[in-house]
């Protein structure tokens, strides 16, 4: 079953920013590191969007930190990867309590180590009183069986209303996708029906301040419509 830990909701008024953080494998590669070395500059990466993310009015980040069909790759990466998720709920929960960072963790728990399960939880209680960005990690996440438990667990007749509560989060404004990939790879396909997407060749590890900053000004640029006129055509 998906699990959503904690609130969900709109944590201000800020934007919903969404993000696919990918190329870290590549970048590695590309530097004759192993693949866990790239992962470890992501979370340097996730480090600097988060403590970013709030200046840029972002109210809500929500992170694909593991996807459902990532459990494919060579056990010695998902181990590593298990790690460094334990390994940065430890080490971010107490700077996340100082800078108002509520933490929330999405997906899947029952395939997760079990070493893991507790951190997350005191991480989850620890932050929940955090009102200045509400950062949610997708952990074993799919969209699709997302979308699915959620409107197997709907009493009555079912409605777009229900089941986006039923989702728990708030619909994305913008999706950023890294690595030069331009497809959505099952993340937050309910959420994103009308977000803005922006991919960026940057690789996730190079991804800065700066970057982020940039997409959303190229969000702010951009006429949302949702299924209307443009402005101009109704003057």
């Amino acid at each position: 079953m998906t699990k959503s830990s904690g609130m969900s909701q709109r944590t201000s008024n800020g934007l919903h920013a969404a993000i696919i953080m990918d190329g870290n494998g590549r970048w590695a590669s590309a530097r004759g590191l192993p693949r866990v070395a790239g992962h470890r500059a992501g979370a340097e990466a996730l480090r600097r969007a988060v403590e970013a993310a709030p200046d840029l009015g972002i109210g809500v980040l929500t992170v694909y930190a593991f996807s459902s069909d990532n459990w494919r790759r060579p056990q010695p990466e998902v181990s590593a990867l298990m790690k460094m998720f334990h390994i940065y709920l430890r080490r971010e929960q107490a700077k996340c309590v100082e800078k108002g960072v509520r933490v929330s963790v999405i997906g899947r728990r029952d395939r997760l180590p079990r070493l893991l399960l507790p951190v997350i939880d005191e991480c989850v209680s620890a932050t929940a009183q955090g009102g200045k960005l509400n950062l949610r990690l997708a952990i074993d996440y799919s969209s699709r069986d997302a979308i699915l438990d959620a409107a197997l667990a709907l009493k009555g007749k079912p409605t777009r209303e229900k089941l986006s509560e039923a989702l728990g989060g708030p619909d994305v404004d913008v999706l950023i996708r890294t690595g030069g990939e331009q497809r959505l790879s099952d993340f937050l396909l309910w959420e994103c029906a009308y977000a803005e997407l922006i991919f960026t060749p940057v690789m996730w590890p190079d991804f800065k301040a700066s970057d982020l900053a940039s997409a959303v000004g190229e969000f702010h640029s951009r006429e949302r419509r949702f299924g209307a006129l443009p402005r101009a055509a109704l003057a």
